[in-house]
């Protein structure tokens, strides 16, 4: 099933005014991957140099690299998370300002109940 997220993109490298949200489709997670929605993401200066150029990726690019949400979708083979786990990453792939997306599991621990989602984000 396809769902719409609002995500923060960037087609081409400049200042904050290059950022737009957009509605990008985010579907079912494949094998290894898990789909995630976020409560809480991360802001750092790494977004403002994959924003800006001085780190160089692929355009057009979905910023963000530290969330903390709640698991709705697991792949197969995927046996450390499960439908409904709290969980938070701080990793590539960037992507993270969004409301939902699908991202590799390797990349994502649960999040305990103890630690709220915005301090999972950071």
């Amino acid at each position: 099933m396809t769902q719409m997220s609002p995500t923060v993109r960037v087609d081409q490298n400049g200042p904050a005014e290059a950022m737009r949200i957009v509605d990008l489709p985010v579907g079912d997670p494949g094998p290894g991957q898990i789909r995630i929605r976020h409560h809480a993401c991360g802001l750092n200066y790494i977004d403002v140099y994959q924003r800006s150029g001085v780190y160089t990726l692929p355009m057009p690019l979905s910023l963000g690299m530290e969330a903390a949400g709640v698991v709705e979708a697991v792949g197969e083979g995927v046996t450390h998370l499960k439908v409904g786990d709290r969980a938070a990453y701080a990793s590539n792939p960037p992507g993270a300002y969004s409301t939902l997306r699908v991202m590799p599991a390797t990349c994502v621990v649960r999040l305990p109940d103890a630690i709220d989602f915005e301090t999972g984000a950071a």
